[in-house]
């Protein structure tokens, strides 16, 4: 097998552009072709990006490609990535990759019977910062991790997004956009989670679309927009998770862990970056010597961005026979808790989690550096 592995774009909208344009940092990739349902969208990208556009079809066809990125809707996703496996090749899909324990289950069956692997987004768990979050863990830094807090809460997507519709449909809303980057974090951090309740709204019916081009349209909210949940996971660990699009402002920490020794403050797993800080039990101590992570780095203006990197660990795992760190069980497990939120928001009860993992291998400062062109 060739040590690069040729990767095709199937959806060119709004993310396609982050997945082209990081792509090239990386070693053991190459994005090669893109095919869209529109296809005006993906010559577009395709002229942007210097590929070479395909008709979906086309793209699945396509002999000089390994592994698609299924870059879709999040309710085209299972259908999409089993089209992908289908026609023999391995896939990566954003997030959530699937919207039920069923699918993903179903995904996995194929894969396993063809050989093939499936990837997840997100991948900033991989960053600097979280990876820096993860050695203390591990190290005992500050003791056995009790509990916790994680708050991501703002007004919405309607008013910077072209077409916010989907956010608020069945397999948007917080918790399923933006919960895969909290929940992998702390599974990464933490393990698997063992139960979750939770009680969920919506703070109003319609949306009104502020951003253009259609600035006041509105849109049906069919997807709860306020959560607030409890997961406990298997290590005895408690954390309350507030994900809300109906805030305006707040003064939480997007996520703290507590132990019995001190607190660990993580910032906004949605990203790669950012400041971690430490308290032993009395005051914030010094954590940032020798560790000297490549995704702490900034290379996209001020922030460190490094998207791809869940794509390219598992090309990489693809050559070397290894498990990758955006695995299937791992995302599956994700979207289980995710899921088991939103179900226990609707009937009140504590929910026990049918799915578990592993937690990915820690990727420290010189693992990183190895999946750098």
């Amino acid at each position: 097998m060739s040590k690069t592995l040729g990767i095709g774009i199937l959806g060119c909208g709004n993310i396609s552009a982050a997945y082209m344009r990081l792509a090239p940092l990386f070693r053991g990739i190459e994005v090669r072709a893109c095919a869209d349902i529109n296809e005006t969208a993906a010559k577009a990208r395709a002229e942007e990006f210097n590929l070479r556009a395909e008709t979906v079809d086309g793209l699945l066809e396509a002999s000089d490609i390994d592994i698609i990125v299924n870059l879709t809707i999040p309710a085209a996703h299972f259908e999409v990535s089993k089209s992908i496996l289908g026609a023999g090749k391995h896939v990566f899909s954003e997030k959530p990759f699937v919207l039920s324990v069923e699918e993903g289950q179903a995904l996995a069956a194929i894969a396993n019977e063809k050989g093939l692997r499936v990837g997840s987004a997100p991948d900033t768990f991989m960053g600097g910062a979280h990876q820096l979050a993860r050695h203390l863990v591990d190290a005992g830094a500050i003791g056995k991790v009790t509990s916790g807090t994680c708050f991501v809460q703002s007004p919405g997507m309607e008013m910077w997004h072209p077409n916010p519709d989907f956010f608020f449909q069945p397999g948007g809303g917080p918790i399923l956009d933006l919960g895969p980057y909290y929940v992998s974090n702390l599974v990464q951090l933490l393990g698997p989670v063992k139960r979750v309740a939770a009680m969920s709204s919506s703070g109003s019916e319609y949306r009104t679309i502020t951003s253009e081009p259609r600035n006041g349209e509105k849109i049906k909210v069919e997807t709860p927009t306020t959560v607030h949940a409890v997961l406990q996971f298997h290590s005895g660990a408690q954390i309350t998770y507030c994900a809300s699009w109906d805030v305006w402002q707040h003064g939480h920490s997007n996520m703290e862990l507590y132990g019995r020794d001190g607190t660990l403050h993580v910032p906004d797993p949605n990203f790669f970056g950012g400041e971690v800080r430490m308290t032993d039990k009395s005051s914030f101590v010094n954590i940032s010597e020798n560790w000297d992570h490549p995704f702490s780095k900034a290379n996209d203006g001020a922030r460190a961005n490094y998207r791809t990197a869940g794509l390219t660990d598992m090309a990489q795992a693809i050559l070397e026979n290894r498990p990758h760190r955006c695995s299937l069980e791992f995302a599956l497990h994700v979207v289980d808790v995710m899921t088991s939120i939103l179900s226990s928001g609707e009937t009140g009860k504590f929910l026990d989690i049918q799915t578990t993992c592993d937690q990915p291998a820690a990727l420290g400062p010189k693992a990183a550096q190895e999946l750098l062109a």
